[in-house]
């Protein structure tokens, strides 16, 4: 089956965010979504042969609607960082943590947030550090309250697949787009 791959993916242009690149490209099904996600894996752990331990940590914002991939990223990528054991949805708890490696690991949902302030007044801001690993779904709950992140991952449903677009806002999140190996993507 042909599937089309221009993605109708609207990047939200409201922010004054900084893009210094995008990556465009269509995710046929959940393994390529974990092939993504492990390919990111090394970047953040700072275990990747282009990157320095003391480069490890960063941020991710994961857009899309509800059941669009954004709890299976994460958790291929926590696995591919090397996280055993359960990986549970942060959806109620709002957040799941791990530690590998003295790495520590942040999960956030922010999907039941009704006020953009909600994610300070939990005590979220204190976890926001360069040298964490920090995934946030959902994180326009927060409104322009969040910092920027390194990378947002938008996913949206493309008949079997989804569409996924990458932009990176920061020069970390540059890095990580530029070293991706990215399956060649067939012109529409």
């Amino acid at each position: 089956m042909a599937h089309a791959r221009r993605l109708p993916i609207a990047i939200p242009t409201t922010t004054n965010r900084l893009i210094l690149t995008t990556k465009r490209l269509y995710l046929p099904d959940e393994d390529a979504t974990i092939a993504l996600a492990a390919q990111l894996a090394p970047m953040l752990c700072g275990v990747h042969p282009a990157f320095g331990h003391e480069q490890r940590g960063g941020r991710i914002h994961l857009h899309g609607d509800l059941g669009a991939g954004k709890t299976s990223f994460a958790r291929a990528l926590l696995r591919a960082s090397g996280i055993t054991g359960k990986i549970k949805s942060p959806s109620y708890a709002l957040i799941e943590s791990y530690n590998l490696s003295n790495l520590d690991f942040y999960h956030l949902d922010f999907y039941r947030f009704s006020d953009s302030r909600e994610w300070a007044d939990a005590g979220f801001r204190d976890i926001l550090d360069e040298n964490a690993v920090v995934l946030i779904e959902w994180p326009e709950q927060a409104g322009a309250l969040l910092p920027p992140p390194d990378l947002d991952i938008y996913l949206e449903y493309a008949d079997h697949g989804r569409h996924a677009s990458l932009t990176a806002h920061s020069n970390k999140g540059k890095l990580w787009l530029t070293t991706l190996a990215l399956p060649p993507q067939e012109s529409p």
